[in-house]
């Protein structure tokens, strides 16, 4: 099965590609995961990706297809693959069509996961991830017996830099005014549908299982 996930950041796209990854065995391709690698590996690449990781903005098209195309020629994404975060824009959605179009592999569906903006905010400013074991809290909806500590291992829970109300506010309006149009580029393909994203995880999968 080949995916494209999209949704706003917050929406649940990581989480539910990961589900999907197992469900249907075929590897979860995050750009955000590729970039964030880049950037501690401190690479050229890595250098350009942080300043406009930085600024809310999103990371230049020639980047990140580049990083796409390497990506999608390994060896285990013959038999499908799970884009997460990928294509954000008009200009990657064509590279991405002409990309498997060339490898005779096109794509199946596009999924939304649609969440209202004010649980968008909370989702992502709410976000805190064990130093220790990565373990992943919201304050708001599912926080940590203790504050700042965690459950797990008692290691110090932080937020990512860029997960700042300014920051996530600025990444929103980039994602309104650059991603929403993609709706209607893949339903005018006929492989457009959205999901509700709100609720548990199950749930949500759930309705994933039902339109695939």
């Amino acid at each position: 099965m080949r995916l494209v996930l999209l949704g706003a950041p917050g929406s649940g796209k990581g989480t539910q590609a990961r589900r999907l990854m197992e469900a249907f065995e075929s590897p979860q391709i995050s750009t955000g995961d590729l970039l964030r690698a880049a950037v501690a590996a401190g690479t050229p690449l890595g250098k350009k990706a942080k300043t406009a990781m930085d600024a809310g903005q999103l990371v230049a098209d020639d980047i990140v297809v580049g990083m796409i195309r390497e990506r999608l020629a390994q060896k285990d994404t013959k038999f499908g693959f799970i884009l997460d975060g990928f294509p954000r824009s008009m200009a990657q959605a064509v590279a991405l069509d002409k990309m498997l179009g060339e490898l005779g592999q096109p794509l199946h569906k596009a999924i939304l996961l649609d969440v209202n903006f004010e649980n968008l905010i909370k989702r992502l400013t709410g976000r805190r991830t064990c130093k220790v074991c990565g373990h992943l809290y919201n304050v708001y909806f599912s926080p940590p017996k203790k504050s700042g500590i965690c459950d797990m291992d008692g290691g110090e829970l932080v937020q990512r830099a860029d997960d700042n109300e300014a920051t996530i506010t600025q990444r929103l309006k980039v994602y309104e005014g650059q991603t929403a149009p993609l709706v209607e580029y893949y339903r005018k393909q006929g492989k457009f549908v959205s999901v509700d994203g709100e609720g548990s995880m199950d749930e949500i999968f759930r309705r994933i299982e039902k339109v695939l």
